[in-house]
């Protein structure tokens, strides 16, 4: 890593497996010199301080869309290489890619499967489902955990909550980590056509479930959506497919994460004693799922002394944020009763985390069996991180009991 004080520039590879492996010690050294800094390997401004994360996520100068307010032209932006272009029609409908009003009004058709009481029903289905999985390996002695367990959770749930079938649940995760690929540091065009590939594949998959949905509607959030179409409240069968899609991938994506970060500290530290909401927070603070978000500046402006220009993005480091001695005592220490714990996992503003509630539910119910289950479990050597930045987590997890 290179850092230039004066410039304000950082000098350093997302790719570099050392920084990837343990990208805190990176962090603290960026935050003490130059805490805003043009990552010269993404070509934006970044900000690694909790104060300006947080407030950068609520300011509404700020937002993931632009082209509602400028034109590519004006930007100075390229069209799309026509090979993503299927890809970049399915994105447009994103909750994750668009401002008010669109995005309000998409928000507020989803939000209500994810309120709290909504999801405290689901609480049996991952109770049941976590000891399922774990009857299915115990007698092995020895398995890896992300795949046995940490994965099939919460991919299984969405498709509960969702009413898409169980059996698809590998498909699903095949067409999500193409998707996904699409926002990692180590994307090529066999990346970039394997997403297109999946996008293309998983959306008819949709378009027939919402198909059958309208013919026999059942007691489930896509026939909601389906509802909701169909009783004029302006959700287009292109929002449908990108939002049941968008459902599918966030709702188990940063959860695997999440259960296999927090795993993962939980047994290198030793620890034992209850399994609280506060060492679920704890998790998602210490070892964030998500590093790095992006924002455009939606008009020239300032900020901590940087000028913007209308269309510039700007990264806004969650992992950073999340181990601010500014903000978290002793912040490179795992502290499960940490109270406050202000952390930005799950962002802040009006993109905060929609499915927060769910996935705070589903981690505190696979800790909570686990544990109880398997109560002699440990590490099997040293879990390795996947080349996968901004995103952060395991290759794999594996433990003996």
């Amino acid at each position: 890593m290179i850092i230039d004080s004066n410039s304000r520039s950082v000098q350093l590879d997302p790719r570099d497996a050392q920084f990837y492996e343990n990208p805190y010690p990176y962090y603290h050294r960026i935050r003490e010199q130059v805490p805003v800094f043009k990552w010269e390997q993404y070509g934006h401004w970044c900000f690694a301080r909790h104060e300006d994360v947080n407030a950068l996520l609520r300011d509404r100068r700020f937002g993931r869309q632009i082209l509602h307010v400028a034109s590519r032209e004006e930007l100075g932006w390229p069209e799309p290489p026509e090979h993503i272009a299927a890809f970049t029609a399915h994105e447009k409908h994103s909750l994750l890619e668009l401002e008010p009003p669109v995005h309000s009004r998409l928000r507020s058709l989803i939000n209500r499967a994810f309120l709290s009481r909504q999801v405290e029903r689901l609480r049996p289905i991952i109770v049941n489902l976590s000891n399922w999985l774990i009857d299915g390996f115990e007698a092995r002695g020895e398995v890896d955990l992300l795949t046995t367990y940490a994965t099939p959770i919460p991919v299984i749930v969405i498709c509960e909550l969702l009413g898409a079938p169980v059996e698809m649940a590998d498909q699903f995760l095949k067409w999500s980590h193409d998707h996904v690929s699409m926002y990692m540091a180590k994307r090529d065009r066999a990346i970039e056509d394997a997403a297109v590939k999946s996008v293309l594949e998983f959306s008819s998959y949709m378009r027939s479930m919402i198909a059958e949905r309208r013919r026999y509607p059942k007691d489930d959030l896509l026939s909601e959506l389906v509802k909701a179409e169909t009783e004029g409240q302006k959700l287009s069968e292109d929002e449908l497919v990108t939002t049941a899609i968008l459902i599918l991938n966030a709702g188990h994506e940063a959860t695997v994460h999440s259960i296999g970060n927090g795993v993962k500290a939980h047994l290198e530290r030793g620890l034992s004693g209850p399994i609280t909401e506060g060492l679920i927070e704890e998790v998602l603070r210490f070892d964030a799922p998500l590093h790095m978000f992006t924002r455009y500046a939606m008009e020239d402006l300032e900020y901590a002394g940087v000028h913007l220009k209308k269309g510039e993005t700007v990264g806004l480091m969650l992992g950073a944020a999340n181990r601010d001695p500014a903000r978290f005592a002793g912040p490179d220490m795992f502290n499960p009763t940490r109270d406050p714990n202000p952390h930005v996992s799950f962002g802040a503003g009006i993109h905060f985390c929609v499915g927060a509630p769910l996935a705070r539910l589903e981690m505190l119910i696979a800790f909570e069996v686990l544990f109880a289950r398997l109560p002699k479990l440990r590490l099997v050597g040293q879990p390795r991180y996947k080349e996968v930045y901004h995103f952060h987590g395991l290759e794999e997890l594996r433990v003996q009991f």
